[in-house]
């Protein structure tokens, strides 16, 4: 697949899972050129994988050049002026169209200009590009600014009708669009009525909409008031993962960055960032002075300072949202609910059960004031009733919450209960070890997938290690001292073909551990270790002053013939690795 759209997430190996809302939304795409897809709108809080969804669709319908053609474009948090909006808008659409036609990855990543795409129309006898050209320079000229965004937002729709073809219009973060554009170029007049652009164009099934928004309740309102609430049909996007998914998450980030982790430790990191890729991003990444996620004890300080540091990636992230989502309800009554809620997510409260619980002094109207601000701020939810409210079932919110607002709340509430943070992730890992069964479970059935993530965290994490550690015929057990370790090292056999060693692993002494890693449930046989063999053969002429040690991982298993054969030639063999090993 190619990536003319850069994706935020980074590599593009580093999106995991999804494979449940990529098959919904799939499926929805596929419908598109039959005109029976309807406009939608993804639901969820900040950092939960939005914008890396949207682009790799965009990227995947890019690559895949058929029916559908993609738009994508992000509406910054940013004051903005409606002409500059309407430019902006027309150039992505017109180069992603460009580029999608030409099979020219640039224009997706430079947006032409006005000028140059007034070009490439007359060049290719395309006259309406020439056309919506003049006429928005010629509109804002004259300063018809609503005019000059109607040319723009219309295109997709204008397009599709007179090309016979079909688009997915992507924006993300759509409730920008109506607290930042300006009909002035001072920025002093909002139009908070832009999204209603979308009133007519989100029942178009020749360019569906697919829209997304990281303050839920504010873009519900929005879609509710201008777009009429049945026009988009609205998907909750869940910001974990599943247990394996986030695993799998931990082991490509900690390769990305080279970051020491065990296996066990993996389990652990997994566990406590509850399957957040974002959470675990941040982990990875964290630079917590005495971080060090090969140890319970590192994990544990790792992720503590992730959330309790004031100027740690997670607590910075959160804090943005939460203060901007607490302007208007800053007081510490609403925070004392807002954390309760969080901390007993699985329940409904009323006012009045709040107030009894919590033994809050105000009144029980000021508390529903309270509790529709905090539902209106994307903080918590409502219940099945107008008078029950709910806190939001996001782990990670609440951990956040307990380390803000507990201590400013306990100098009102003196008995309130503190938790101690540090403490509780202990506990999670006890729990954690006490499922050392199923958990070995999940590792060896993620080997299927990543087994050589598996084995190359190993080795950076051991780096002291005897070979006989994680695999069977070994005759020099000498240990290795381990400098450098990489992950599918590409190389050319001297006629130009290109080879690739899955997992190398070099030590201090001049010995270099190459690894075959096969991933298929068959068990490997004499052809694939012959063809193994050839590799190495190649890889040591070119490193002749390197003594290569070959081995072989077959998740697996081999033939009876492969192992006599690799017994016969003292190549290691292993078909898994252990959890939770003896040191």
């Amino acid at each position: 697949m190619q990536y003319p759209l850069p994706e935020s997430i980074g590599p593009p190996e580093l999106l995991v899972g999804r494979e449940k809302e990529f098959a919904t939304f799939n499926k929805w795409i596929d419908r598109i050129p039959e005109r029976l897809s309807k406009s939608r709108a993804i639901l969820a809080r900040r950092k939960s994988g939005k914008t890396a969804f949207l682009q790799r669709i965009f990227n995947r319908l890019w690559s895949e050049n058929g029916k559908v053609v993609p738009f994508y474009i992000n509406i910054a948090e940013k004051k903005i002026w409606q002409a500059d909006l309407a430019v902006n808008y027309y150039r992505a659409f017109a180069s992603q169209y460009i580029s999608f036609m030409e099979r020219d990855e640039k224009p997706t990543t430079i947006p032409l200009t006005l000028e140059q795409i007034k070009e490439y129309g007359i060049s290719k006898s395309i006259a309406l590009f020439a056309v919506d050209v003049d006429s928005m320079i010629t509109d804002q000229t004259r300063h018809h600014l609503d005019s000059m965004w109607k040319t723009a937002s219309s295109a997709p729709e204008r397009y599709a009708v007179a090309f016979n073809t079909s688009f997915l219009v992507m924006i993300d973060e759509f409730q920008n669009t109506g607290e930042y554009v300006y009909t002035d170029e001072l920025h002093e007049i909002v139009d908070k009525s832009i999204p209603g652009t979308w009133h007519d164009l989100s029942e178009s099934k020749l360019a569906p909409l697919l829209v997304t928004g990281s303050y839920v309740g504010w873009l519900i309102n929005i879609i509710d008031t201008y777009l009429e609430a049945g026009r988009l049909k609205r998907f909750i996007m869940n910001p974990y993962l599943e247990p394996e998914a986030g695993l799998e998450a931990v082991y490509r980030y900690a390769n990305a960055y080279e970051e020491p982790i065990t296996n066990e430790s993996a389990v652990q990191i997994n566990r406590l960032c509850m399957s957040d890729p974002f959470f675990i991003s941040c982990v990875i990444q964290s630079e917590y002075e005495g971080k060090d996620l090969t140890t319970e004890d590192g994990v544990v300080d790792t992720v503590h300072h992730e959330i309790t540091d004031r100027l740690s990636e997670m607590s910075m992230t959160w804090g943005e949202y939460i203060e901007l989502s607490l302007k208007r309800i800053n007081t510490v009554n609403s925070k004392h609910i807002l954390l309760h809620l969080s901390k007993h997510a699985e329940r409904e409260w009323t006012p009045q059960e709040l107030k009894e619980e919590l033994g809050l002094s105000i009144d029980i109207r000021e508390i529903k004031i309270l509790l529709q601000n905090m539902f209106k701020a994307d903080l918590i939810r409502e219940g099945n009733t107008d008078n029950r409210y709910q806190g939001l079932t996001d782990g990670t919110l609440c951990l956040i919450l307990q380390n803000r607002f507990e201590e400013e709340i306990a100098t009102y509430q003196p008995d309130l209960p503190r938790s101690d943070i540090k403490q509780n992730f202990h506990e999670e890992i006890r729990r954690l070890k006490s499922e050392k069964k199923s958990l070995q479970g999940m590792i060896n059935h993620l080997s299927g997938m990543m087994a050589e993530y598996q084995l190359t965290c190993e080795f950076r994490s051991k780096k002291r290690f005897s070979l006989s550690r994680y695999f069977e015929n070994v005759k020099d057990d000498a240990e290795w001292n381990i400098q450098d370790v990489r992950m599918r090292v590409k190389f050319q056999r001297p006629d130009g073909k290109e080879m690739e060693m899955d997992v190398s692993a070099e030590s201090d002494d001049g010995r270099i551990l190459v690894v075959e890693v096969k991933k298929t449930k068959d068990p490997s046989g004499v052809s694939l270790i012959r063809d193994f063999l050839e590799k190495v053969k190649v890889f040591s002429a070119l490193n002749p002053e390197k003594r290569i040690v070959p081995a072989f991982f077959s998740v697996g298993g081999f033939t009876e013939e492969a192992r006599r054969y690799c017994e016969a030639q003292e190549i290691p063999i292993a078909v898994c690795l252990e959890l939770f090993q003896a040191e």
